[in-house]
């Protein structure tokens, strides 16, 4: 790559030129004049969901009817989509669902796990980051509150932290795979290793990483995994969530949420919950077909490429987006939060700026959106399937011209989504 000091808008030009994944952005319907580096909170939309959701709608719902269940797929779409997905992340046919939400995943897996812990009564511990996404957190909290068994969770501030805590007094070990915040990434099979090694089960988060890197579960040997279909993997706003359960332990894997889709029966309309024996038995209620169906043409884009081909892209991506932010607002108050280790890396870069918030919606105005999460830091995503080498370098272009000339309201109001 041409040295950052003497690249120009054109030699970026050159690089899109060359990008094997460049046709995949044909794929997506951006609207002209933005450059979207939000895809780590909201992918962009797939061309084919308008078609998909008009047939769901028009078609399998509006004249078909209740006969689509069977006729159309319905009734198996977690299943199908799960098993469209989990090539992505490492896992086997029949080892995930896209169903519900990360949340509600998160409850089941935590539930689980300590139900399967619970015959040694010395695991009373679930070990979590400080700053991990605060709904894994809540999550933790609410369920341990609630079975009232002298259940604590221990936050740790570095992965550093991560040998000293571990012990076999240790439950659960619940991390996000990429840190939403700083895009530090964790070494899954290291992580892994360390708390099977005190007997501890291991809970990994994969909505910042899922169709981002690859990842092999089954091969780090985790536990449970969930994760989001509405980021990387550009499912829409709100598309149903995933939970991984391996083969090894789907017997013993029980929630509370024993919902009808779960039993091995359900229309046999039993009055007792018997579950079905594989990776349904995760499902709970009656499932958002028609959001479903739309998570289908996210996951097809993957076909076309892996992820071997999309990390590379991303890492290059990032790494053109640190340098030419630093050589070019090296004037000015920014704070680099990303790791810049490739190994250590997601596919965002955040960095802090005591206007954060005010630069972010300027930037937006402009047409480049990013976002912005407390405390004061700026998040730029990277999606390989459409981002280009030129919007890297207009987002920084734009960025520096908004610094330099101070173009930006300290006193913006914040909205509610940020």
């Amino acid at each position: 790559m041409t040295q950052i000091n003497t690249m120009t808008r054109n030699d970026c030009e050159k690089l899109d030129q060359q990008d094997t994944l460049a046709p995949l952005r044909e794929d997506f319907d951006l609207p002209a004049g933005v450059i979207y580096l939000d895809g780590n909170s909201l992918g962009a939309r797939p061309k084919a969901a308008l078609q998909r959701a008009q047939e769901v709608i028009t078609q399998e719902w509006g004249t078909d009817l209740i006969k689509s269940w069977n006729t159309a797929g319905w009734f198996d779409l977690p299943s199908t989509l799960g098993n469209q997905l989990a090539p992505l992340i490492g896992a086997d046919t029949n080892e995930v669902v896209v169903t519900d939400t990360t949340s509600v995943n998160l409850f089941k897996a935590i539930a689980a796990a300590l139900q399967m812990q619970s015959v040694d009564s010395k695991r009373k511990t679930i070990i979590t980051e400080r700053s991990n996404f605060p709904t894994d957190i809540y999550m933790a909290e609410g369920i341990t509150r609630w079975l009232d068994r002298g259940y604590q969770i221990v936050l740790i501030d570095t992965p550093e932290e991560l040998p000293q805590v571990i012990n076999d007094g240790t439950a659960l070990v619940m991390l996000t795979h990429v840190n939403y915040r700083t895009g530090y990434l964790h070494d899954m099979t290291t992580v892994t290793a360390l708390a099977h090694q005190h007997g501890a089960l291991m809970l990994w988060d994969l909505a910042h990483s899922a169709g981002a890197l690859p990842m092999d579960l089954n091969a780090a040997n985790a536990d449970f995994a969930v994760g989001c279909t509405y980021k990387y993997l550009n499912g829409g706003p709100g598309s149903p969530a995933f939970i991984w359960v391996p083969v090894r332990h789907q017997q013993a894997f029980h929630h509370p949420l024993s919902g009808w889709w779960g039993h091995a029966s359900p229309f046999a309309m039993s009055p007792g919950f018997t579950p079905t024996p594989g990776i349904r038995r995760a499902l709970c209620g009656t499932q958002p077909i028609a959001s479903l169906a739309m998570v289908a043409c996210g996951l097809d884009t993957f076909g076309k490429t892996d992820m071997q081909a999309i990390r590379k892209k991303s890492l290059a991506l990032t790494d053109l987006f640190i340098q030419l932010v630093e050589s070019r607002c090296a004037t000015h108050p920014l704070e680099l939060v990303t790791p810049r280790q490739h190994q250590q890396r997601g596919s965002q870069a955040s960095f802090k700026h005591p206007h954060a918030y005010a630069v972010i919606q300027a930037l937006i105005q402009r047409g480049i959106i990013g976002d912005y999460r407390e405390p004061a830091i700026m998040r730029f995503g990277f999606t390989p399937l459409y981002t280009r080498y030129v919007d890297v370098w207009d987002a920084a272009e734009g960025l520096r011209d908004i610094l330099d000339s101070k173009d930006y309201d300290t006193n913006a109001q914040r909205n509610a989504v940020t």
